[in-house]
């Protein structure tokens, strides 16, 4: 391990020092003893792995000393030493990994939208086939999805859907799936079986909290209006839909999937907030990954993060070249390889900026 490394660890196992005194002096603040135990369990959990990486390497040095001494012992010596050098390597690798920068939104619950881009039809029923795939990931993540807006397409599927989805870790799960998402396959109005193109666009935005962003209300115009389904049929008797205006900004969020006004108002506000949040780690962060419009870009069918090829039953993301051929379990909700996959490469990204 380098000495720049060493400093950083001794620095923090200074600080957890701090922190534990600050602890012992702040009892009768709720609040900063609940900030002070969480900073402590990190520091804490970085600190025990340093511990442990020494003593592995001073056992090391000792058995190599004592195998150079006693060439009686020397051949179980030296592979305690082995196995002690191997226990050090990964105990350093898990400590590069504990000091990378985190990304701060991971703990987050997480509002996903999916729209329907080029493609027409075929592209609205797409997007309906990526809420499933969504639903089934949140449910093997034991993750809750909770609807918020959606606007059924004529043909089936979606124009555009929201929801989100609510669990300790959601969003770090996934902040990787914004962007266009291609599919190539024969719709089921084709009767040529000629594959068509099409994609949907998805954004994936970290859920906000109002001391996240705090919204004026002089800057929202609130409309209501009747609830439409499709083909603009009434579905409500009653003035129950709303559309938020931000006026500066001109960003416009609708909700009219719930019965009553104040529900669609309250859906359309998180939506509205996690929006701003956004548009806040784009000013400030311009390098976040999942940044709001990197994410859904123009829909064009050339702007894609993953393409879903029906008849070769393949799966490509090509941010990091990865192929599988189970597009029937990906569509299931099998998606941890290339979440798994694109943690590493944000990991190692990550790791290069500690070095």
């Amino acid at each position: 391990m380098d000495t720049g490394l060493i400093a950083r660890l001794e620095e923090t196992a200074g600080t957890l020092r701090s922190v534990e005194e600050d602890l012992a002096a702040s009892y009768a603040d709720r609040a900063r003893m609940t900030e002070l135990s969480r900073r402590h369990s990190e520091l804490s959990f970085i600190v025990d792995l340093y511990q442990r990486w020494k003593a592995a390497r001073e056992e090391m040095l000792e058995a190599q000393g004592l195998a150079d001494a006693d060439p009686e012992l020397a051949q179980d010596l030296a592979e305690l030493a082995e196995e002690k050098r191997v226990e050090a390597e990964d105990l350093e690798e898990r400590l590069r990994a504990a000091l990378a920068p985190r990304d701060p939104n991971d703990d987050k619950d997480v509002i996903i939208e999916i729209r329907a881009a080029a493609g027409g039809d075929e592209a609205a029923l797409w997007a309906g086939d990526l809420l499933r795939m969504y639903q089934r990931y949140a449910d093997r993540h034991r993750f809750r999805l909770e609807p918020l807006t959606s606007s059924e397409s004529d043909a089936g599927g979606f124009d555009q859907v929201t929801f989100a989805v609510k669990g300790k870790g959601a969003f770090s799960r996934f902040k990787y799936e914004g962007g266009g998402h291609r599919v190539q396959r024969v719709p089921k109005t084709e009767g040529s079986g000629r594959i068509h193109t099409s994609i949907a666009t998805v954004a994936v935005l970290p859920e906000a909290d109002e001391v996240d962003i705090d919204i004026d209300p002089a800057d929202v115009r609130v409309d209501v209006y009747r609830s439409q389904g499709p083909g603009g049929q009434s579905v409500n008797t009653t003035d129950s839909a709303v559309r938020l205006t931000y006026i500066p900004t001109g960003e416009v969020v609708t909700c009219q999937d719930e019965k009553s006004q104040l529900q669609n108002k309250e859906k359309a506000f998180r939506v509205l907030r996690a929006r701003l949040y956004q548009r806040k780690l784009e000013q400030h962060q311009l390098a976040i990954a999942g940044a709001r419009r990197a994410q859904v870009g123009t829909g064009e069918r050339s702007e894609k993060i993953r393409t879903y090829n029906f008849k070769e039953a393949r799966v490509t993301d090509h941010r990091i070249g990865l192929t599988v051929h189970r597009l029937w379990d990906v569509l299931e909700g099998d998606l941890d390889a290339f979440v798994d996959a694109m943690a590493a490469y944000e990991q190692a990204e990550r790791l290069a900026q500690t070095v």
